[in-house]
């Protein structure tokens, strides 16, 4: 595909060619996904690991935890966390560079057993179930990312073990979404259920939402829409693995607009997990991604630097 052409639905892989033992599938798994990051920035993945009866549970167990009264679910709301552990509340996200918070509410889970000063979970004593799901969802898709962070390396001439010490006990998110029923009398103007952005981490991995809405911005300037198979889960560069690679593989923004009028007395659940690394890693860019076609575009950072700065400007912590 020509650097001219334009996607009109993103490309659908299948992880277990990179994973089959077979050379020939496996280098091909690496360049197609290595070109659809290049063009824009997300693919659907299959035989990630996660199983039906995973998922449902999975969602079973948010949905009732986010039905449950406001006064139970601000039990578990940790504002001294700055979002990363525990309940975030309606209200509480705005997107980088907007003024209207996000309709929303959600929940982070981090790692299963943290170490050094990274907090411990915050969980609802009252949803057992909830609890396991997100924790077995967490090791799932952890374990997917790190084959994907595995083919990138490949991808970008680097050895494929890379980033395997880098997202070891990293700082990675599970994130459970509810976007609450809206009224459209009520709604505040401007007010979306996602405002346009671009995600924070390395690589985000998303499982398929109750609902539409979610929207990719192409570069030409035309939004498409994305809906991954019962099968697939959605999977798209982040910031950090844009400021590593200097834009070669490309943080694409996108967006979860508000449903139409008739349905949007409807609640939408979206679970997405974001692939962070430790917050020592040097996100500067690689050498072999700068040359005199493509000028370094970012100052040197770690992580946890740049993690810090976004959570600022995503409201959630305070300068």
């Amino acid at each position: 595909m020509s650097s001219e052409e334009l996607y009109d639905e993103i490309p659908s892989l299948d992880l277990a060619d990179f994973t089959s033992g077979d050379p020939d599938r496996k280098a091909r798994f690496v360049q197609d996904l290595g070109r659809a990051f290049n063009q824009i920035g997300f693919v659907a993945i299959k035989n990630h690991g996660l199983t039906d009866e995973l998922t449902g549970k999975l969602y079973a167990s948010a949905k009732e935890f986010f039905q449950a009264p406001d006064d139970v679910k601000q039990k578990y709301e940790r504002p001294d966390l700055n979002g990363q552990r525990g309940y975030i509340g309606k209200g509480k996200e705005t997107a980088k560079g907007f003024k209207v918070a996000d309709l929303k509410e959600f929940y982070h889970v981090g790692q299963p057993e943290p170490i050094g000063d990274m907090p411990d979970n915050v969980f609802p004593d009252e949803y057992p179930a909830f609890t396991d799901a997100t924790l077995t969802t967490y090791r799932t898709l952890e374990q997917a990312g790190r084959e994907l962070l595995r083919a990138i390396a490949l991808y970008l001439e680097l050895p494929e073990n890379y980033f395997d010490d880098k997202v070891q006990n990293g700082d990675s998110i599970l994130r459970a979404l509810h976007y609450f029923p809206l009224n459209p009398d009520t709604t505040p103007d401007g007010a979306v259920r996602a405002a346009a952005h671009g995600d924070i981490n390395l690589i985000t991995l998303l499982m398929g939402a109750s609902a539409d809405g979610l929207e990719v911005l192409r570069r030409d300037g035309k939004w498409i829409s994305i809906t991954a198979l019962p099968d697939q889960i959605i999977v798209n560069v982040g910031d950090m693995l844009d400021r590593l690679t200097n834009h070669k593989l490309k943080s694409t923004i996108h967006q979860v607009v508000n449903p139409p009028r008739e349905r949007m007395n409807q609640s939408r659940y979206s679970i997405p997990f974001f692939m962070h690394p430790r917050a020592d890693m040097n996100l500067s860019s690689l050498p072999s991604c700068v040359d005199a076609q493509h000028p370094k575009l970012y100052v040197d950072m770690t992580a946890g630097d740049f993690l810090n700065e976004r959570l600022m400007e995503l409201g959630l912590k305070k300068a």
